[in-house]
């Protein structure tokens, strides 16, 4: 679907969507998928980087979100957001995954599987992220699939105490997505 036109016959993806990984299996999130993924905003791993009542927000956005599992269960969350208007189409992703699946390849996997249905089946021709500055294992990882450095938003969140920090606006246009 490469002409901007056609975009707008897309739908958000059915409720029952999977999309399988190397590793990871990426499904649609349920309501019985929270419990698990409200105790790994807990875990110190990521609650470093993710805040957990903004996740809880999620429902107030149009973000798209799946849950990471890996042989069954659910071990993270992967999302992304649509920029619609067909003069800028493109999306956006997030992903967290519980620090027992850090390191393993379960993060780079389920970013390949979602980077690569975006664009072959949403036909998005560029996807960004946007890391905390200081997050320097995502940046590795984002960088590693092809993703670039854009620019820092400078006080871009905030964060524990009302503190503000910045973050790395990155993206990857797809043709330069390592499969």
């Amino acid at each position: 679907m490469s002409d901007p036109e056609d975009r707008r016959a897309l739908r958000e993806p059915a409720a029952d969507l999977v999309l399988p990984g190397q590793l990871v299996t990426l499904r649609r999130t349920s309501g019985a998928d929270v419990p698990a993924l409200l105790r790994i905003l807990r875990e110190p791993e990521v609650a470093a980087w993710w805040r957990r009542d903004e996740w809880e927000r999620l429902d107030e956005t149009d973000a798209v979100t799946f849950s990471v599992l890996r042989e069954g269960a659910v071990v993270g969350c992967i999302q992304y957001g649509e920029e619609t208007d067909r003069d800028y189409w493109s999306a956006a992703v997030d992903i967290f995954v519980s620090a027992a699946a850090q390191g393993v390849g379960v993060g780079p996997d389920a970013m390949r599987t979602l980077i690569a249905w975006l664009i072959d089946a949403r036909a998005h021709h560029r996807i960004t992220v946007d890391p905390a500055a200081a997050n320097a294992r995502a940046i590795y990882v984002y960088e590693k699939l092809g993703f670039r450095p854009v620019g820092v938003l400078r006080r871009y969140e905030r964060v524990t105490h009302g503190e503000w920090r910045d973050a790395l606006l990155m993206e990857l246009l797809a043709e330069e997505f390592v499969r």
